[in-house]
Protein backbone atom coordinates (compact mmCIF):
# COMPACT_ATOMS: atom_id res chain seq x y z
CA UNK A 1 0.00 0.00 0.00
CA UNK A 2 2.94 2.40 1.44
CA UNK A 3 4.67 1.79 -2.30
CA UNK A 4 1.70 2.19 -4.08
CA UNK A 5 0.85 5.65 -2.63
CA UNK A 6 4.31 6.73 -3.37
CA UNK A 7 4.43 6.36 -6.99
CA UNK A 8 0.57 7.60 -7.66
CA UNK A 9 1.92 10.44 -5.57
CA UNK A 10 4.91 10.75 -7.21
CA UNK A 11 3.81 10.19 -10.54
CA UNK A 12 0.11 12.48 -9.96
CA UNK A 13 0.14 15.58 -12.34
CA UNK A 14 0.72 18.89 -10.50
CA UNK A 15 -1.34 21.40 -12.63
CA UNK A 16 -0.31 25.20 -12.15
CA UNK A 17 1.68 25.92 -10.07
CA UNK A 18 -0.29 27.81 -6.82
CA UNK A 19 0.42 30.77 -5.08
CA UNK A 20 0.46 29.14 -1.50
CA UNK A 21 3.34 27.14 -2.69
CA UNK A 22 5.94 29.68 -2.02
CA UNK A 23 4.49 29.78 1.41
CA UNK A 24 5.58 26.17 2.00
CA UNK A 25 8.82 27.17 0.57
CA UNK A 26 9.22 30.25 3.17
CA UNK A 27 8.23 26.91 5.78
CA UNK A 28 10.97 24.98 4.61
CA UNK A 29 13.68 25.84 6.89
CA UNK A 30 11.70 26.04 9.94
CA UNK A 31 11.41 23.13 12.91
CA UNK A 32 7.49 23.66 12.46
CA UNK A 33 4.92 21.57 11.08
CA UNK A 34 3.32 22.87 8.12
CA UNK A 35 -0.55 22.09 8.09
CA UNK A 36 -2.62 22.69 4.69
CA UNK A 37 -6.39 23.17 5.47
CA UNK A 38 -9.19 23.50 2.38
CA UNK A 39 -12.09 22.00 1.12
CA UNK A 40 -11.96 18.44 -0.50
CA UNK A 41 -11.07 18.20 -3.95
CA UNK A 42 -9.06 21.85 -3.89
CA UNK A 43 -5.98 21.26 -5.22
CA UNK A 44 -4.12 20.61 -1.45
CA UNK A 45 -2.68 17.01 -2.47
CA UNK A 46 -1.36 18.61 -5.72
CA UNK A 47 0.22 21.13 -3.87
CA UNK A 48 1.91 18.64 -2.09
CA UNK A 49 3.24 17.04 -4.73
CA UNK A 50 4.47 20.69 -6.62
CA UNK A 51 5.97 20.75 -2.96
CA UNK A 52 7.39 17.10 -3.04
CA UNK A 53 8.91 17.73 -6.69
CA UNK A 54 11.28 20.86 -5.53
CA UNK A 55 12.44 18.50 -2.66
CA UNK A 56 12.92 15.20 -4.54
CA UNK A 57 11.98 12.02 -5.07
CA UNK A 58 14.45 10.50 -2.20
CA UNK A 59 13.69 13.30 0.42
CA UNK A 60 10.50 11.91 1.35
CA UNK A 61 8.10 9.82 2.83
CA UNK A 62 4.36 10.07 1.91
CA UNK A 63 1.13 8.77 3.34
CA UNK A 64 -2.51 9.27 2.45
CA UNK A 65 -4.87 8.21 5.34
CA UNK A 66 -8.03 8.82 2.69
CA UNK A 67 -7.44 5.14 2.07
CA UNK A 68 -9.80 2.94 2.72
CA UNK A 69 -6.83 0.40 4.02
CA UNK A 70 -5.62 2.61 6.59
CA UNK A 71 -9.42 1.75 8.29
CA UNK A 72 -9.02 1.28 12.20
CA UNK A 73 -5.00 2.96 11.93
CA UNK A 74 -4.77 4.67 15.27
CA UNK A 75 -1.70 7.20 16.92
CA UNK A 76 -0.64 3.48 18.73
CA UNK A 77 0.56 2.48 15.78
CA UNK A 78 3.09 5.29 14.16
CA UNK A 79 5.57 3.65 15.02
CA UNK A 80 5.08 0.34 13.01
CA UNK A 81 4.31 2.54 10.44
CA UNK A 82 7.70 4.91 10.74
CA UNK A 83 9.57 1.40 10.90
CA UNK A 84 8.36 0.39 7.82
CA UNK A 85 8.75 3.30 5.70
CA UNK A 86 12.51 3.31 7.06
CA UNK A 87 12.71 -0.43 6.05
CA UNK A 88 10.99 0.50 2.49
CA UNK A 89 12.62 3.53 1.78
CA UNK A 90 15.28 4.26 3.87
CA UNK A 91 15.93 6.99 6.55
CA UNK A 92 14.27 10.86 5.29
CA UNK A 93 13.64 13.61 7.26
CA UNK A 94 10.13 14.63 5.82
CA UNK A 95 6.67 13.47 6.16
CA UNK A 96 3.92 14.46 3.67
CA UNK A 97 1.15 12.98 4.72
CA UNK A 98 -2.59 13.43 3.21
CA UNK A 99 -6.31 13.79 5.10
CA UNK A 100 -3.97 13.69 8.50
CA UNK A 101 -7.94 14.05 10.50
CA UNK A 102 -8.58 10.39 9.61
CA UNK A 103 -6.62 9.33 12.22
CA UNK A 104 -7.65 9.95 15.96
CA UNK A 105 -4.98 11.24 18.62
CA UNK A 106 -3.04 12.11 15.49
CA UNK A 107 -1.37 15.26 16.71
CA UNK A 108 0.17 13.12 19.75
CA UNK A 109 2.49 11.09 17.14
CA UNK A 110 3.56 13.84 15.03
CA UNK A 111 4.54 16.15 17.81
CA UNK A 112 6.75 13.01 19.35
CA UNK A 113 8.27 12.61 15.90
CA UNK A 114 8.76 16.28 15.40
CA UNK A 115 10.86 16.28 18.89
CA UNK A 116 13.07 13.85 17.00
CA UNK A 117 14.14 15.96 14.16
CA UNK A 118 11.38 14.86 11.64
CA UNK A 119 9.55 17.28 9.61
CA UNK A 120 6.06 17.26 8.24
CA UNK A 121 3.97 18.48 5.60
CA UNK A 122 0.22 17.85 6.16
CA UNK A 123 -3.48 18.32 4.28
CA UNK A 124 -6.75 18.17 6.67
CA UNK A 125 -10.39 18.79 5.11
CA UNK A 126 -11.63 20.16 8.63
CA UNK A 127 -10.82 23.27 9.99
CA UNK A 128 -12.18 22.96 13.51
CA UNK A 129 -10.89 19.52 13.97
CA UNK A 130 -7.05 20.61 13.29
CA UNK A 131 -7.32 24.08 14.86
CA UNK A 132 -8.44 22.51 18.01
CA UNK A 133 -6.09 19.82 18.07
CA UNK A 134 -3.26 21.55 17.13
CA UNK A 135 -4.14 24.43 19.83
CA UNK A 136 -3.84 21.70 22.32
CA UNK A 137 -0.66 19.55 21.02
CA UNK A 138 1.23 22.06 18.60
CA UNK A 139 1.38 25.40 20.01
CA UNK A 140 3.63 27.83 18.48
CA UNK A 141 4.68 24.58 16.20
CA UNK A 142 2.81 24.97 13.25
CA UNK A 143 2.98 27.31 10.32
CA UNK A 144 -1.09 27.28 8.85
CA UNK A 145 -1.64 27.49 5.25
CA UNK A 146 -5.30 27.98 3.91
CA UNK A 147 -5.54 26.51 0.18
CA UNK A 148 -8.80 28.06 -1.81
CA UNK A 149 -10.31 27.19 -5.22
CA UNK A 150 -7.90 29.35 -8.00
CA UNK A 151 -8.01 32.93 -7.50
CA UNK A 152 -8.61 34.53 -10.74
CA UNK A 153 -4.52 34.78 -11.95
CA UNK A 154 -4.71 31.01 -11.13
CA UNK A 155 -7.86 30.30 -13.41
CA UNK A 156 -6.17 32.38 -16.02
CA UNK A 157 -3.44 30.45 -16.15
CA UNK A 158 -5.38 27.39 -15.98
CA UNK A 159 -6.80 28.62 -18.99
CA UNK A 160 -3.17 29.37 -20.40
CA UNK A 161 -4.44 32.81 -20.87
CA UNK A 162 -1.07 35.53 -20.15
CA UNK A 163 -2.86 37.82 -17.85
CA UNK A 164 -2.05 41.26 -19.85
CA UNK A 165 -0.07 44.40 -18.08
CA UNK A 166 -2.25 46.06 -16.26
CA UNK A 167 -0.16 49.46 -16.42
CA UNK A 168 -0.51 49.28 -20.01
CA UNK A 169 -4.17 47.68 -20.85
CA UNK A 170 -5.43 47.83 -24.39
CA UNK A 171 -9.63 47.96 -25.08
CA UNK A 172 -9.35 44.52 -26.50
CA UNK A 173 -7.63 43.28 -22.93
CA UNK A 174 -9.93 44.88 -21.07
CA UNK A 175 -12.52 43.13 -23.00
CA UNK A 176 -11.21 39.67 -22.73
CA UNK A 177 -10.54 40.47 -19.29
CA UNK A 178 -14.38 40.33 -18.79
CA UNK A 179 -14.79 37.46 -20.39
CA UNK A 180 -13.00 35.82 -18.55
CA UNK A 181 -14.65 37.00 -15.41
CA UNK A 182 -17.94 35.66 -16.26
CA UNK A 183 -16.11 32.31 -17.01
CA UNK A 184 -14.87 32.66 -13.88
CA UNK A 185 -18.07 33.57 -11.70
CA UNK A 186 -19.83 31.03 -13.81
CA UNK A 187 -17.81 28.08 -13.54
CA UNK A 188 -15.63 28.99 -10.01
CA UNK A 189 -11.99 27.83 -9.14
CA UNK A 190 -12.09 24.25 -8.03
CA UNK A 191 -9.57 22.46 -10.35
CA UNK A 192 -11.51 18.66 -11.29
CA UNK A 193 -14.93 20.17 -11.96
CA UNK A 194 -12.74 22.53 -14.55
CA UNK A 195 -10.49 19.75 -15.89
CA UNK A 196 -13.47 17.71 -16.45
CA UNK A 197 -16.74 19.89 -17.28
CA UNK A 198 -18.41 17.08 -18.63
CA UNK A 199 -19.04 14.88 -15.79
CA UNK A 200 -21.20 16.42 -12.25
CA UNK A 201 -17.97 16.75 -10.11
CA UNK A 202 -19.09 19.27 -8.19
CA UNK A 203 -22.17 17.84 -6.96
CA UNK A 204 -20.58 14.80 -6.24
CA UNK A 205 -18.36 16.70 -3.85
CA UNK A 206 -21.01 18.60 -2.52
CA UNK A 207 -22.38 15.27 -1.39
CA UNK A 208 -19.17 13.84 -0.12
CA UNK A 209 -18.86 17.06 1.74
CA UNK A 210 -22.19 17.03 3.69
CA UNK A 211 -22.65 13.20 4.35
CA UNK A 212 -18.71 11.90 4.76
CA UNK A 213 -17.58 15.22 6.22
CA UNK A 214 -20.53 16.30 8.35
CA UNK A 215 -23.63 13.85 8.35
CA UNK A 216 -21.09 11.10 9.52
CA UNK A 217 -18.44 12.96 11.47
CA UNK A 218 -21.22 14.79 13.52
CA UNK A 219 -23.54 11.68 13.80
CA UNK A 220 -26.47 13.74 12.37
CA UNK A 221 -29.36 11.48 12.07
CA UNK A 222 -31.92 14.58 10.38
CA UNK A 223 -30.04 14.75 7.32
CA UNK A 224 -32.86 16.26 5.38
CA UNK A 225 -32.38 19.83 7.48
CA UNK A 226 -28.85 19.49 7.06
CA UNK A 227 -29.15 19.47 3.23
CA UNK A 228 -32.03 22.12 3.48
CA UNK A 229 -30.11 24.09 5.11
CA UNK A 230 -27.02 23.85 2.85
CA UNK A 231 -28.94 24.22 -0.20
CA UNK A 232 -30.90 27.39 0.92
CA UNK A 233 -26.91 29.02 2.01
CA UNK A 234 -25.64 27.66 -0.97
CA UNK A 235 -28.96 29.23 -3.17
CA UNK A 236 -28.25 32.85 -1.30
CA UNK A 237 -24.38 33.80 -1.81
CA UNK A 238 -23.43 36.72 0.09
CA UNK A 239 -27.16 37.04 1.43
CA UNK A 240 -27.95 37.84 5.03
CA UNK A 241 -29.22 35.25 7.68
CA UNK A 242 -31.24 35.00 10.28
CA UNK A 243 -30.36 31.87 12.84
CA UNK A 244 -33.85 32.37 13.78
CA UNK A 245 -35.54 32.59 10.34
CA UNK A 246 -33.90 29.53 9.22
CA UNK A 247 -35.15 27.93 12.64
CA UNK A 248 -38.73 28.92 11.33
CA UNK A 249 -37.97 28.41 7.91
CA UNK A 250 -36.49 24.67 7.82
CA UNK A 251 -38.49 23.66 11.09
CA UNK A 252 -35.52 22.89 13.26
CA UNK A 253 -36.06 22.37 16.52
CA UNK A 254 -33.74 25.19 18.31
CA UNK A 255 -32.00 28.39 17.11
CA UNK A 256 -29.09 26.18 18.62
CA UNK A 257 -29.33 23.66 15.87
CA UNK A 258 -28.68 25.95 13.21
CA UNK A 259 -25.78 27.23 14.84
CA UNK A 260 -24.57 23.94 14.97
CA UNK A 261 -24.99 23.11 11.67
CA UNK A 262 -23.94 26.50 10.11
CA UNK A 263 -20.70 25.89 11.93
CA UNK A 264 -20.32 22.27 10.60
CA UNK A 265 -20.49 23.91 6.88
CA UNK A 266 -18.19 26.12 7.39
CA UNK A 267 -15.48 24.34 9.18
CA UNK A 268 -15.87 21.86 6.14
CA UNK A 269 -14.98 24.65 3.71
CA UNK A 270 -18.63 25.16 2.43
CA UNK A 271 -19.66 28.51 3.31
CA UNK A 272 -17.89 31.31 5.44
CA UNK A 273 -19.78 33.60 7.92
CA UNK A 274 -19.03 36.97 8.67
CA UNK A 275 -20.56 39.62 11.07
CA UNK A 276 -21.30 43.15 10.81
CA UNK A 277 -18.64 45.37 12.37
CA UNK A 278 -19.54 47.30 15.77
CA UNK A 279 -17.36 47.69 18.55
CA UNK A 280 -19.79 46.35 20.55
CA UNK A 281 -19.58 42.22 20.23
CA UNK A 282 -22.90 41.84 21.41
CA UNK A 283 -24.26 43.28 18.55
CA UNK A 284 -21.91 41.99 16.43
CA UNK A 285 -22.98 38.23 17.59
CA UNK A 286 -26.81 39.10 17.35
CA UNK A 287 -26.72 40.72 13.91
CA UNK A 288 -27.66 38.85 11.16
CA UNK A 289 -24.76 37.13 9.75
CA UNK A 290 -23.65 37.31 5.55
CA UNK A 291 -22.88 33.56 4.13
CA UNK A 292 -20.71 33.48 1.43
CA UNK A 293 -19.67 29.84 -0.53
CA UNK A 294 -16.59 29.24 -0.68
CA UNK A 295 -16.66 29.17 -4.79
CA UNK A 296 -18.95 30.66 -7.29
CA UNK A 297 -19.09 27.73 -9.58
CA UNK A 298 -19.84 25.28 -6.89
CA UNK A 299 -22.57 27.67 -5.82
CA UNK A 300 -24.06 27.79 -9.54
CA UNK A 301 -23.90 24.10 -9.80
CA UNK A 302 -25.89 22.98 -6.74
CA UNK A 303 -28.06 26.05 -5.09
CA UNK A 304 -30.70 27.92 -6.86
CA UNK A 305 -31.72 30.86 -8.29
CA UNK A 306 -34.68 32.45 -11.09
CA UNK A 307 -32.22 35.02 -11.93
CA UNK A 308 -28.19 34.81 -13.03
CA UNK A 309 -27.74 36.60 -9.47
CA UNK A 310 -24.49 38.30 -10.92
CA UNK A 311 -24.08 41.29 -8.57
CA UNK A 312 -24.21 38.88 -5.47
CA UNK A 313 -22.01 36.39 -6.87
CA UNK A 314 -19.40 39.28 -7.88
CA UNK A 315 -19.12 40.29 -4.36
CA UNK A 316 -18.78 36.80 -3.31
CA UNK A 317 -15.76 36.60 -5.55
CA UNK A 318 -14.26 39.70 -3.34
CA UNK A 319 -15.19 38.39 -0.44
CA UNK A 320 -12.97 35.12 -1.35
CA UNK A 321 -10.22 37.15 -2.71
CA UNK A 322 -9.79 39.46 0.49
CA UNK A 323 -10.25 36.13 2.30
CA UNK A 324 -7.13 34.53 1.52
CA UNK A 325 -5.64 38.15 2.51
CA UNK A 326 -7.02 37.82 6.08
CA UNK A 327 -9.79 35.85 8.70
CA UNK A 328 -11.11 40.03 9.46
CA UNK A 329 -13.66 40.25 7.03
CA UNK A 330 -17.19 42.05 8.22
CA UNK A 331 -19.49 44.02 6.47
CA UNK A 332 -20.66 47.51 7.52
CA UNK A 333 -23.92 49.44 8.48
CA UNK A 334 -23.75 53.34 8.01
CA UNK A 335 -24.85 55.66 10.64
CA UNK A 336 -28.20 56.08 8.56
CA UNK A 337 -28.64 52.25 8.18
CA UNK A 338 -27.03 51.53 4.53
CA UNK A 339 -25.71 48.65 3.80
CA UNK A 340 -21.73 48.40 2.80
CA UNK A 341 -20.15 45.27 1.38
CA UNK A 342 -16.32 44.88 3.79
CA UNK A 343 -14.84 46.75 5.96
CA UNK A 344 -11.58 45.30 7.24
CA UNK A 345 -10.28 46.89 10.53
CA UNK A 346 -6.63 45.91 9.98
CA UNK A 347 -6.45 48.05 6.57
CA UNK A 348 -9.55 50.30 7.56
CA UNK A 349 -10.61 49.44 3.89
CA UNK A 350 -14.31 50.03 2.98
CA UNK A 351 -15.30 48.27 -0.05
CA UNK A 352 -18.68 48.84 -2.28
CA UNK A 353 -19.22 46.17 -5.06
CA UNK A 354 -22.05 46.88 -7.93
CA UNK A 355 -22.02 45.31 -11.37
CA UNK A 356 -22.03 48.24 -13.36
CA UNK A 357 -22.76 52.13 -12.51
CA UNK A 358 -23.94 53.11 -15.69
CA UNK A 359 -27.45 53.46 -13.89
CA UNK A 360 -27.72 57.24 -12.42
CA UNK A 361 -30.09 55.04 -9.39
CA UNK A 362 -27.31 52.62 -9.03
CA UNK A 363 -24.66 54.96 -8.85
CA UNK A 364 -26.49 57.40 -6.46
CA UNK A 365 -27.22 54.39 -3.99
CA UNK A 366 -23.44 53.22 -3.90
CA UNK A 367 -22.23 56.40 -3.62
CA UNK A 368 -24.21 57.10 -0.69
CA UNK A 369 -23.74 53.97 0.96
CA UNK A 370 -20.31 54.05 0.94
CA UNK A 371 -20.08 58.40 1.90
CA UNK A 372 -22.10 57.73 4.86
CA UNK A 373 -19.84 54.71 5.89
CA UNK A 374 -16.76 56.73 5.37
CA UNK A 375 -18.07 59.37 7.85
CA UNK A 376 -19.40 56.92 10.44
CA UNK A 377 -15.58 55.62 10.84
CA UNK A 378 -13.78 59.01 10.35
CA UNK A 379 -12.23 57.97 7.02
CA UNK A 380 -11.65 59.90 3.69
CA UNK A 381 -11.10 56.94 1.43
CA UNK A 382 -13.60 54.29 0.00
CA UNK A 383 -13.28 52.01 -2.98
CA UNK A 384 -16.15 50.75 -5.41
CA UNK A 385 -15.72 47.87 -7.90
CA UNK A 386 -17.78 47.31 -10.66
CA UNK A 387 -17.19 46.38 -14.62
CA UNK A 388 -14.47 49.70 -14.78
CA UNK A 389 -12.69 51.56 -14.36
CA UNK A 390 -13.62 55.53 -14.01
CA UNK A 391 -12.55 58.57 -12.86
CA UNK A 392 -12.56 58.89 -8.50
CA UNK A 393 -15.79 60.62 -6.93
CA UNK A 394 -15.23 63.01 -5.46
CA UNK A 395 -18.11 64.03 -2.50
CA UNK A 396 -18.00 66.85 0.58
CA UNK A 397 -13.97 66.01 0.61
CA UNK A 398 -14.38 62.23 0.33
CA UNK A 399 -12.54 60.45 -2.56
CA UNK A 400 -14.32 57.25 -3.65
CA UNK A 401 -12.07 55.41 -6.10
CA UNK A 402 -13.80 53.60 -8.92
CA UNK A 403 -11.93 50.20 -10.23
CA UNK A 404 -12.54 47.38 -12.46
CA UNK A 405 -13.01 44.57 -10.42
CA UNK A 406 -11.25 42.00 -12.93
CA UNK A 407 -8.34 44.16 -12.42
CA UNK A 408 -8.55 44.29 -8.63
CA UNK A 409 -8.76 40.96 -8.14
CA UNK A 410 -5.42 40.48 -10.80
CA UNK A 411 -3.82 42.95 -8.53
CA UNK A 412 -5.38 41.77 -5.35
Amino acid sequence: MLLEQFQAFWRRDTGIERTQLAELARAAALPHAVIISGLRRVGKSTLLAQLAHRLGEDKFYYVNFEDERFLNFAADDANDLYGLLVELFGERGIFVVDEIQNVPGWEHFVRRFMELGLKFYITGSNASLLSRELGSRLTGRYVPVELFPFSFAEFLRFRSYVAPDLSRLTTVDAARLQGYLGEYLRLGGIPEPLKYPELPLARTLYDDVLYRDIATRYRIEEVRALKELAFTLMSNPAGQVSFNKLKEQLRLGSVNTVKNYVEYLANSWLVFTTNVYDFSVKRQQVAPKKIYAIDTGLANAVGFSFSPNTGKLLENLVFLALRRRTSEVYYYTSPAGYEVDFYLPETRELIQVSQNLAQPATRERETRALTDALRGLGLTRGLILTDANIAPIEVDGLTLEVRSLAEWLLSA
